[in-house]
């Protein structure tokens, strides 16, 4: 058999004259494919003839690593960019380049002194960015490289946006990534989307080889020989033309001696005989699979490695004698799996095959691998505490990795990127089974709102209780784990189990502690399992006593939390401690007051006092955007949503809401099932009640916004006529709010209740319902929950048949409402107000206020209510006025937007994939897909599409819908 050579590079032209074109100027080179595509390849031939003319470049590469380190590959670009430490002497560099300290230990003792310590991270980081810059700038580099971006951490995708937005644009980029493992929620995405209107973008895409371009490969690596035009065909097909493929195919025969000479050229022995594996990974593993047990070590340890690594830390990984090893390199690297980037320096030829190889460790193996990786690490001069945190945690040796995760964590947060900080904490507080001591202080300090996910929740409850159950803890120990792990059962809104924890914690947790005063608030909070409304403030009551004892940072948290506790459970006083949230905040302080003021506008919003709701939550916002708190977005999103429901801002409120509640959004659940509330209410209002009862219940998934959601679900069984299953929904959330003196959130409940109760005839318990509800008042200044108890006043006359009495209790609601605003609440207090007016005799007056509220609830948007109002007038052969604008009813017709998902339907796209031509949730689509459905009577996708041609509606081939969803 000969020996095989390198394979040619072949079919990649215009990629290459695109690249040549594009960088004339600075440019931003968007370069995606899938694995094996040969992007590396393409980067590589073009450096190479990129270099010959003297353009210098950086290239980096961000490694599959769960827990990725800050401005890892710009890190590892300059670091090889530069010409070792004495290289950065000579580069002149300002004291800014001092903030570069935590990520080149190694150059400190040519580095400018470190520059003052920043409390702001948002300044901190922007400083690291503009160090890095002036690098760059010294350097002389035009290029930037940068591959497996999918890979790359937060403030990576960070400082390329840094980049690009700096004008001039200092560098070029060329990045390549897999569209396909981008989370939903990177910034890569913004990145890509987002560009100053003046920067140079270009988009390339690597395509299959073809027949030819296949066959030119495979000739290219058996000396240039001719190739039969089957065997070139067979591969072409078994490899769909991905070049990796073909080149790991054509290795694994030669390793099979399954390659013959055939009239001069190179065939395969029987074509119907060898099978070649489906997949890249496959191959590679069966290809591994026949080299010798030491070569595989080999093999096996740059893997854990996890990038190109030196001879010597290599060999002692592997723990082989230096002579054996230097042998099991040579034939590592004759089998083609590996490459020297540089004497000396060995790495697989492609990521996927690390990876292939990494899976393929035995697990004992794996740790054992990943030990003595990190005691080879240890002995640098400058440790890298990033990956040694890494290799001892999935060593699994607890003590290092707790010290040198925590480590790496401080540096990432010195550096301003808390959100690599966080993952860090997360990532070994999942894996590694730890003391309670060192498990209680590192998820402490998890900033959770910093990891990205809808749920970076349920694996530290696990760890959690995991450790109640393998450990031997003293009383305060135990205390201690059970405080975290209800805090943590509490931010994921399971608040009934988190109650429960911390209040088993409560008696043995330090009397004066931190922990003890945050216990005896969370536990005043009115959620979890039914108390009255005096027990949450005797919690209360008794937090105020440790409060001298508190650092800064808990007293002002202490502060924040006490004033959502008395607001909501419903205390004016709780205002007077609202007043004393600052409306500033340092970095070290932000996150605090961000939450304070989301939660007081939360409250406000409850009260109905809607202006001050507003001013909270913008206030928020503009702390959350100043120091890039990207983390509270969402919640401040998901809070502006339902102000905007109840103030009657709709226009785009649907698709602003569905993305927050999409499944694909990243967004946490608590917030998602928020938003989801919004979706199902203003669908219910809209008409689509399948979708709007699968909204709901979703939003019921979260303790707190269950109350609302089952309160929504009660009203539709209400309006369908179901009284019973109305009065069973509201029967918990009648006893929470109105039975345990929670008000604040008894707006809806008392008059969705109110109203079932008087349709079953059970006027006394509405009665004393309304009553109770009334006397929780007490005088307060709430302009909701007192609309709410006129309406109820109102509901309570039209159900003892006192029509006039009822309209104008209604009218009275309705404008108590409308001063609010809450415009639907107060449209649908007029048409009730008109229907007892009408079954009073009063019909011109009843019949003028239903014209106008059904015109009113059309511009509005609440088409399914407008409908209602109508069908109520044409039976009296009376018109509405028409609509001012707002949405239209189509009736059975399709709408343009669902006839607008139905042809991309057609054209056999995916939901996800339609939600992404029309930036709008994979929610509003499937609502819209379903609606069209149902209007024309079908019951799945492919029939949709059918019936479509068939109206004409879409033209084209009949379709293949994927998947009748």
């Amino acid at each position: 058999m000969p020996e095989l050579s390198a394979p040619q590079f072949v079919g990649r032209e215009r990629e290459v004259a695109a690249l040549d074109a594009a960088l004339e100027r600075p440019t931003v080179v968007l370069i995606d494919g899938e694995a094996g595509i040969g992007k590396t390849r393409l980067l590589r031939e073009f450096l190479a003839a990129q270099a010959e003319r003297g353009c210098r470049a950086l290239v980096g590469s961000c490694p599959e690593l769960r827990v990725p380190y800050t401005l890892g590959a710009v890190v590892d670009a300059v670091r090889d960019g530069v010409d070792g430490v004495d290289g950065v002497s000579g580069l002149g560099l300002s004291g800014l380049a001092g903030a570069l300290r935590p990520l080149f230990p190694e150059w400190a003792a040519e580095l400018p002194a470190a520059p003052e310590p920043l409390e702001d991270a948002t300044a901190a980081r922007h400083r690291l960015f503009r160090a890095f810059a002036e690098v760059l700038s010294r350097l002389d580099v035009a290029l930037l490289v940068l591959e497996d971006l999918h890979w790359a951490d937060e403030a990576t995708l960070e400082f390329l946006l840094f980049l690009v937005s700096r004008r001039p644009q200092p560098v070029s980029l060329v990045l390549t990534y897999r569209r396909e493992e981008v989370p939903p929620d990177s910034l890569l995405l913004r990145l890509s989307s987002r560009l100053p209107a003046d920067a140079h973008l270009v988009r390339l895409t690597p395509q299959p080889l073809d027949l030819g371009e296949t066959a030119a490969v495979v000739s290219s690596m058996l000396a240039d020989e001719h190739v039969s035009a089957e065997f070139a065909a067979f591969l072409h097909e078994r490899t769909e033309g991905i070049p990796l493929a073909v080149e790991e195919s054509v290795r694994l025969m030669h390793d099979r001696a399954d390659l013959i000479r055939r009239d001069g050229g190179w065939a395969r022995r029987r074509l119907d005989r060898i099978e070649v594996p489906p997949t890249i990974r496959d191959g590679v593993l069966e290809r591994v699979g026949r080299l010798g047990p030491e070569t595989r070590t080999v093999l096996y340890a740059l893997s854990v490695l996890s990038g190109p690594a030196d001879h010597a830390t290599l060999t002692a990984v592997t723990g082989l004698p230096e002579d054996r090893f230097l042998v099991r390199v040579a034939e590592a690297l004759g089998s083609g799996l590996l490459r020297e980037d540089r004497p000396g320096q060995l790495s697989f030829r492609h990521p996927l095959t690390g990876h292939a190889v990494y899976e393929a460790i035995p697990v004992q193996e794996r740790s054992a691998l990943h030990l003595r990786a990190g005691r080879a690490l240890e002995d640098w001069p400058v440790p890298p505490v990033a990956e040694l945190a890494r290799h001892f945690r999935l060593a699994g040796d607890a003590e290092a990795a707790c010290r040198y995760t925590e480590q790496a964590a401080d540096l990432c947060a010195q550096s301003g990127d808390m959100a690599t900080s966080a993952l860090l904490l997360h990532s070994l507080v999942t894996t590694v089974a730890l003391p309670a001591d060192a498990l209680v202080r590192l998820v402490a300090n998890i900033r959770f709102k910093a990891l990205h996910g809808s749920d970076p929740y349920s694996e530290i409850v696990q760890s959690l209780r995991s450790a109640l159950q393998r450990l031997t803890l003293t009383p305060e120990q135990e205390a201690l784990v059970r405080f975290q792990t209800g805090r943590v059962l509490i931010a994921a809104g399971e608040v009934d189990a988190g109650w429960l924890e911390i209040r088993e914690a409560m008696p043995h947790l330090a009397a004066h502690s931190p922990e003890a005063a945050r216990a005896r608030l969370l536990l005043a909070l009115p959620y979890g399992p039914v108390r009255p409304v005096s027990e949450h403030l005797e919690w209360l009551n008794e937090a105020t006593e440790v409060a001298p004892s508190l650092t800064r940072l808990d007293r002002l948290r202490q502060l924040a939390e006490r004033a959502l506790v008395l607001l909501t459970l419903g205390e004016e006083s709780g205002w007077a401690v609202a007043r004393r949230i600052p409306d500033d905040a340092s970095a070290q302080d932000v996150e605090i007051v961000v939450l304070g003021h989301s939660n007081v506008g939360e409250a406000a919003m409850r009260w109905g006092h809607h202006a001050e709701a507003e001013a909270r939550l913008a206030r928020s916002l503009a702390l959350a955007e100043r120091y890039e708190r990207l983390d509270h977005f969402d919640t401040i999103a998901s809070l502006q949503v339902r102000l905007d429901w109840f103030t009657g801002a709709w226009a785009g409120l649907a698709e602003r809401a569905a993305r927050l509640s999409d499944e694909d959004s990243g967004v946490r659940m608590q917030d998602r099932c928020a938003a989801a509330l919004v979706v199902g209410l203003l669908q219910a209002a809209t008409g689509d009640r399948e979708a709007a009862e699968e909204q709901l219940r979703f939003a019921g998934r979260d303790d707190q916004q269950r109350v609302e959601a089952s309160t929504a679900l009660a009203q539709l069984r209400l309006r369908d006529g179901d009284i019973d299953e109305a009065l069973r929904l509201t029967d918990e959330p009648a006893e929470i709010t109105i039975g345990r003196g929670i008000w604040p959130r008894a707006t809806e409940v008392a008059l969705i209740r109110a109203d079932a109760l008087v349709a079953a005839g059970r006027l006394g318990d509405a009665a004393d319902l309304v009553a109770a509800f009334e006397r929780t008042l007490d005088g307060k200044d709430a302009p909701a929950p007192r609309a709410s108890v006129v309406m109820c006043h109102a509901i309570l006359a039209e159900g003892r048949g006192q029509l006039v009495d009822a309209a104008v209790l209604f009218a009275e609601a309705a404008d108590a409402w409308q001063a609010l605003p809450r415009p639907y609440y107060a449209l649908l207090a007029r048409e009730h107000q008109a229907r007892c007016l009408l079954a009073s005799g009063q019909d011109e007056t009843g019949v003028r206020i239903l014209s106008e509220v059904a015109g009113e609830l059309s511009d509005l948007g609440a088409r399914d209510d407008a409908d209602r109002v109508l069908r109520v007038l044409n039976k009296r052969g009376r018109g509405a006025r028409t609509s001012r604008g707002g949405r239209p009813s189509y009736g059975d017709r399709l709408s343009p937007r669902e006839l607008e998902v139905a042809r991309l339907l057609v054209d056999g796209r995916t939901n996800r994939q339609i939600a992404d031509a029309l930036m709008v949730s994979t929610h509003t689509v499937g609502s819209q897909v379903r609606s069209a459905m149902r209007k024309l009577r079908v019951a799945t996708r492919t029939a949709l599409a059918t019936r479509l041609m068939e109206l004409g509606l879409v033209g084209g081939q009949r379709p293949s819908p994927a998947g009748d969803e």
